[in-house]
């Protein structure tokens, strides 16, 4: 997949993935991490969303009480996002990645493979609702080594589409449960937390089936 082609969907403001509301399994799946928030945020649970755009589940752990990083490709995606969490970011370049911050929120706008553990800092979780399913087969290798080494290997709530990869060419990709084994079973036990039809089907073109995970790291 081409930056180019992010770039252009955000650009031209395509962007039908995003969500109007936090991610009703997110709401749902996410105590199966059992992070904790602090009474002081700064020293509550730290949760990466690769990939993240201007979602507004960010905006949900927030509220929640925990502290968030993410990474994004598109500069417009976050420029929204702090927008609508009111928060005026302080923003300075480091690499070839620019760094978004406000209290409580980091974010790491460029080449997520630009992204290195010392940029992101200690994670306690990654939440990864949008990332695997954006990359074509050849880059989710690349991506899913990368997300163990950046994130130290945090446990993970991950969330996959499953369909009939003839009727969509995506993405959204379609992830079976032997893929998110071959990335994750040698790092990682898995845990199914449950499977939800998409209503309409993929974007209206064929039956889906939305599966959330938990990667629990192996001691």
């Amino acid at each position: 997949m081409k930056h180019d082609f992010w770039h252009q969907k955000w650009e031209k403001n395509e962007i039908g993935f995003h969500l109007p509301d936090a991610n009703p399994l997110l709401v749902q799946h996410f105590p199966a991490l059992n992070l904790k928030p602090e009474s002081n945020p700064k020293i509550s649970p730290r949760v990466f969303l690769p990939l993240c755009g201007k979602t507004l589940d960010i905006a949900w752990l927030l509220a929640q009480g925990y502290r968030v990083a993410g990474a994004e490709l598109s500069s417009i995606a976050i420029e929204d996002l702090f927008k609508s969490l009111n928060l005026t970011p302080n923003i300075k370049t480091i690499g070839e990645v620019t760094h978004y911050s406000a209290p409580n929120i980091d974010i790491f706008v460029g080449d997520i493979f630009k992204v290195s553990p010392t940029m992101l800092g200690a994670v306690d979780a990654v939440y990864d609702r949008a990332a695997l399913v954006a990359l074509p087969e050849d880059i989710r290798k690349l991506y899913t080594a990368h997300l163990i080494t950046l994130t130290n290997h945090a446990p993970q709530l991950l969330i996959c589409f499953e369909y009939d990869q003839s009727l969509h060419a995506g993405p959204p990709f379609s992830i079976s449960a032997d893929e998110v084994k071959q990335h994750y079973q040698v790092s990682y036990d898995l845990t199914l937390l449950g499977s939800t039809a998409v209503i309409g089907g993929l974007k209206g073109l064929c039956p889906a089936t939305e599966h959330v995970w938990w990667l629990k790291p192996l001691k």
